[in-house]
């Protein structure tokens, strides 16, 4: 990992692409105006679901969400997924995992480290024998055996152990995290490296508002995140003219193709959200505003919940371990 704060990484790394982007570009005109709606449009408090999240206020609750969010990727996977009714791909993922931690208690790290695919398959509903889903939990498996390697070798078998090694720093949480490959969420373009961190730095967050910023939720550099970089923002960002695509990428994104896992296209998507999130939080800032990046990614995740931005037009579709 580079050695200053990773989120500065990921801020530096991305505006660089879009220096140099040639697929997606940012309306900047648009950026004042669009604060001013995202603003009028306030949502409700960000939370978790406690009907899709275990939140014992414990113990229980820290493996969770290091449990899921090294299971948190797969959106390129997810129209082939089985899901629960009413849910989409991630909302059955983590109501699954939520079942287990209910009936059974959390997931050992010697369980996690043996983990099949099949067994993956098992818990959260899934046909193994699928083609796309079967890679699904394979990728799914292989993530929760470095988590339990990683817990057994270095943390006693602890997550609460791993969360305190960070000592109150997000910052510090990244670097540990991002000792597992699929943690390591670092792409090329133009021969350069550029990061987004998306899982590691998710995992901070939703520790601090598991825990409302208190005991395993407690980071002091909170703030300096950025965006959560996957294909739902970008989308938002589409849709709502903040982010222009080449009409070639329009057109592939559009027929439903994939857009390949590390390709110019697919760093730039991700590159241009964070870069865009980076300019709506400066410009809220100008507005008296006091929002951060993680501010702007709620209310813009939160926007993508609204039909309306399903049905207008397809998000980009990546298989990937990151997002």
């Amino acid at each position: 990992m580079d050695t200053i704060n990773p989120s500065e990484y990921v801020r530096r790394s991305c505006r660089a692409v879009m220096d140099r982007a040639a697929h997606v570009r940012i309306h900047e005109p648009a950026i004042d105006a669009y604060v001013r709606e995202l603003a009028a449009a306030d949502p409700t408090t960000p939370g978790h679901d406690p009907a899709s999240h275990y939140l014992d206020g414990g113990a229980g609750t820290a493996a969770f969400f290091l449990t899921l969010d090294a299971i948190n990727f797969g959106s390129g996977y997810f129209p082939f997924l089985r899901k629960r009714p009413g849910l989409s791909g991630y909302f059955t993922v983590a109501s699954a995992l939520a079942d287990r931690f209910r009936s059974r208690g959390p997931l050992a790290a010697d369980e996690l480290a043996t983990i099949s695919a099949a067994e993956c398959a098992e818990l959260f509903g899934q046909d193994a024998g699928h083609p796309v889903v079967g890679e699904l939990m394979a990728r799914f498996a292989r993530a929760l055996n470095d988590l339990g390697e990683l817990l057994a070798v270095r943390y006693g078998g602890s997550c609460t152990a791993l969360i305190e090694a960070a000592d109150g720093s997000a910052a510090r949480l990244i670097g540990l995290l991002a000792e597992m490959p699929y943690f390591q969420d670092v792409q090329l373009h133009a021969g350069e490296p550029v990061a987004f961190y998306k899982r590691a730095q998710l995992a901070a967050a939703d520790l601090a508002l598991a825990f409302g910023g208190a005991g395993w939720g407690r980071f002091e550099d909170l703030a300096d995140l950025t965006i959560f970089a996957d294909n739902l923002v970008p989308h938002v960002l589409r849709v709502d003219g903040i982010l222009v695509y080449s009409s070639e990428l329009a057109t592939r994104i559009d027929s439903g193709e994939l857009i390949p896992a590390g390709s110019a296209e697919e760093v730039e998507l991700r590159a241009a959200a964070v870069t865009a999130a980076e300019l709506l939080v400066a410009a809220a800032r100008r507005q008296g505003l006091a929002w951060t990046a993680m501010d702007a990614d709620y209310r813009l995740w939160n926007r993508g919940q609204q039909p309306y931005f399903k049905q207008v037009k397809p998000r980009h579709r990546t298989r990937t371990v990151f997002y």
